[in-house]
């Protein structure tokens, strides 16, 4: 049974990480209520690759 509510999964990409060319992708998981926050979201994420903090920005 699926289940009921505003509540969806959407996947954050790092910004930074498409403009320096290197290879692989820092992505991040998470849910949001798509009633409060309509728009796209964007938060500060720890990007293992660049071994720094950076804007992470939801796809799809």
């Amino acid at each position: 049974m699926a289940k009921k509510g505003n509540r969806i999964q959407v996947i954050l990409e790092c910004t930074e990480h498409k403009e320096t060319g290197m290879p692989g992708t820092s992505r991040y998981i998470t849910t949001k209520n798509r009633k409060n926050t309509p728009e796209r979201l964007e938060l500060k994420k720890y990007n293992p690759i660049l071994k720094k903090y950076t804007v992470h920005k939801e796809i799809k």
